[in-house]
């Protein structure tokens, strides 16, 4: 059922965004050290930035986990109500 008001309700599927981090995390890894190996100084940094970006999406979804089951509910916790109109 649609109300409207999605975006005011939505929930973050925070565990799969965990997952996807940890995946673009080993991947700008090896990326930026295959291309430091490889010599592309240019590809590596690029590889380097994403790094960092991944990083810190991945920090921030931890932090989200851990403030509990407001920011990422159980299966015990209930959807949210449609608001009153």
């Amino acid at each position: 059922m649609r109300t409207g008001s999605e975006p005011v309700t939505a929930r973050s599927p925070l565990r799969m965004r965990f997952w996807f981090s940890v995946w673009g995390l080993v991947w700008t890894i090896a990326g930026t050290v295959a291309f430091a190996l490889a010599g592309r100084p240019g590809w590596a940094a690029a590889c380097g930035a994403l790094w960092l970006v991944v990083t810190v999406d991945l920090l921030l979804v931890l932090r989200h986990i851990r403030q509990g089951p407001h920011y990422q509910p159980g299966r015990d916790v209930p959807p949210y109500e449609p608001p009153e109109t």
